[in-house]
């Protein structure tokens, strides 16, 4: 079981990289709002700067949304456990990774489902979304 203080420190963490990714995503999208469309038969220079500042957007918001979800976490008390085995999740890798919601083992199979093109099935999971 995690201390306290641990939990209330990567709490405060969480809320820290949440503001500052918000800040990043605001400032992604008015710079993507700026750029003028230009006619894709004259062709676009800046179409690849275009693509790289869309994709950016999309990790920042994948980050934001696994951020919330940790958050969410530690508000049910259960921080630290592994939302889909139940198993413990150790505090060096909480350390490293304070929005993991998921043992090594775990995200692991996850991620290997996904390069496959399948979904995980979270209603399985203890901690399902709702």
């Amino acid at each position: 079981m995690l201390e306290a203080q641990f939990v209330e420190q990567n709490k405060h963490v969480l809320l820290q990289e949440r503001e500052s990714l918000l800040g990043d995503i605001e400032a992604l999208k008015q710079t993507l709002k700026s750029e003028v469309d230009v006619d894709v038969e004259e062709g676009d220079p800046e179409i690849i700067e275009r693509e790289k500042s869309a994709t950016l957007l999309e990790t920042l918001e994948a980050k934001l949304a696994a951020v919330d979800h940790a958050l969410k976490i530690i508000a049910a008390g259960q921080y630290g456990v592994c939302e889909r085995c139940g198993a413990e999740i150790p505090q060096e890798r909480l350390e490293v990774k304070p929005e993991a919601t998921l043992c090594v083992k775990c995200q692991s199979e996850v991620e290997r489902m996904l390069r496959r093109g399948m979904s995980p099935q979270r209603t399985r999971w203890h901690f399902p979304v709702e």
